[in-house]
């Protein structure tokens, strides 16, 4: 097979964060300079650990995936970002209380000299927090303006060749794709127009692709999941992926739905619930907020189940899920699932899981693979809607002309074999 043309990963890689100062960003951040000084092991990361199998099983060749594939290193990683708090990273990963201060103190001085850039904050988009460090414009294009004049400073303050931009702040309340989000002129004149249905995440992705820059969605906001922007990606020959970071409870169902539906097993009901902490667990405390995580969260199980196909299994299944506010547990979140499935003629029978996850902990090194793969698809000339990372999405991307797939294990065959066809190896469908 031939190998795709991917230019080399030298030079220093700029990761520009918003919400750099939240727990998840400043997790990933601090386990990054942690790992890269050798000082910890980067658990969860696929970049990092996992190894890829490389034609026939009987060559054994399996090595890692950082060793097969041109990824950019750790140690060419410069980090920046925005926050609608001042705080330098040190200080807000302090206040979020993930990661000990033992482990922090490992990376004080770089983490100290990571200082957020003023933020786009808009009071209706996220109610229940109050942002303190925020910019200021006539119009939300000159938003538009002032963020990108941020990368430009910030890519050339540290001389990096080349920037990726992911999205770690808060959920924003729920937003309908509407005319003004479905033409690149009719988005750029909302802008113009300081229209109410553009969200300061939308800010954000624009101003990175006009830039040139690659775009990583991890909340489950509209941000590019809308036709101007996929227009726009293209247009720019970037790469666009989201939405939400699927880390957790979703994580749980894109495994379970599939052991249920392979083993032709039925379904009647699904309850979720979940407590946690921290500023996620507050903005989504927020009716408008939740709506958003809600929408991410219910598509799961319809999209594997395929109910139009097996309406005597899957034609009648309640789904409900509940997110709850509790400060207590900070970032150390619950997620509690009721499973009403049955059998053989009908027989009803339960699962129940109950998941004591760190949902930071969780989701720092799916930042870390996020940042480096979407490097690597830019470097091939991959641009537009990158499907081959739907793995690490509770809502994955997809134009109206296809479907998403959100089956946890056909996602990491898709991933690999993304990966294989860009070293010029065959792709394994596991007849042999």
């Amino acid at each position: 097979m031939e190998k795709k043309k991917i230019k080399d990963a030298q030079g220093k890689l700029g990761v520009l964060v918003v919400g750099v100062g939240g727990a998840v960003a400043s997790t990933f951040i601090a386990g990054t300079l942690i790992t890269r000084k050798g000082l910890g092991i980067p658990v969860g990361s696929i970049t990092q650990l996992a190894t890829i199998r490389l034609g026939k099983r009987e060559e054994n060749r399996f090595p890692k995936i950082k060793d097969a594939v041109p990824l950019a290193k750790l140690g060419d990683i410069v980090f920046g970002g925005w926050d609608i708090f001042e705080d330098d990273v040190y200080a807000a990963a302090r206040h979020a209380e993930v990661l000990t201060v033992e482990d922090l103190d490992k990376v004080k001085d770089e983490l100290s000299s990571i200082k957020p850039m003023k933020a786009v904050f808009d009071q209706n988009f996220v109610k229940r927090l109050h942002g303190t460090w925020v910019k200021s414009a006539t119009t939300k294009w000159d938003l538009v303006q002032q963020v990108r004049e941020d990368i430009q400073k910030f890519k050339k303050d540290n001389d990096c060749a080349r920037v990726v931009c992911i999205w770690c702040g808060s959920t924003e309340v729920f937003t309908e794709l509407s005319k003004v989000h479905k033409t690149l002129p009719a988005l750029e004149a909302a802008m113009k127009e300081n229209s109410p249905e553009i969200a300061p995440s939308m800010i954000y992705a624009y101003a990175c692709l006009a830039e040139e820059v690659p775009y990583i969605n991890g909340a489950p906001n509209l941000t590019v999941d809308m036709p101007a922007i996929w227009d726009f990606a293209e247009q720019k020959q970037v790469p666009i992926l989201g939405k939400d970071f699927k880390t957790g409870q979703t994580m749980l169902k894109t495994v379970l739905s599939p052991m249920i539906k392979t083993r032709m097993l039925g379904l009647s009901g699904w309850f979720s619930t979940n407590i946690l902490g921290n500023r996620d667990g507050e903005v989504l405390d927020d009716p408008g907020s939740f709506k958003t995580k809600e929408e991410s969260k219910l598509s799961v199980i319809d999209n594997i189940l395929q109910p139009g196909l097996y309406p005597e299994l899957y034609g009648n299944v309640y789904h409900k899920v509940r997110i709850n506010y509790y400060p207590p547990r900070k970032d150390n979140k619950e997620g509690w699932d009721n499973i009403d499935i049955f059998g053989w003629l009908g027989y009803p029978m339960q699962l129940k899981v109950d998941f004591l996850c760190r949902d930071s902990i969780l989701a720092a090194p799916l930042c870390l693979d996020l940042v480096l793969f979407t490097d690597l698809a830019h470097r091939a000339g991959m641009s537009g809607i990158q499907t081959w990372l739907s793995f690490y999405f509770k809502s994955p991307m997809h134009d109206f002309d296809h479907i998403a797939e959100h089956d946890l294990f056909i996602q990491y065959v898709k991933l690999k074999n993304t990966l294989r066809t860009m070293i010029g190896e065959e792709t394994i469908d596991f007849i042999d």
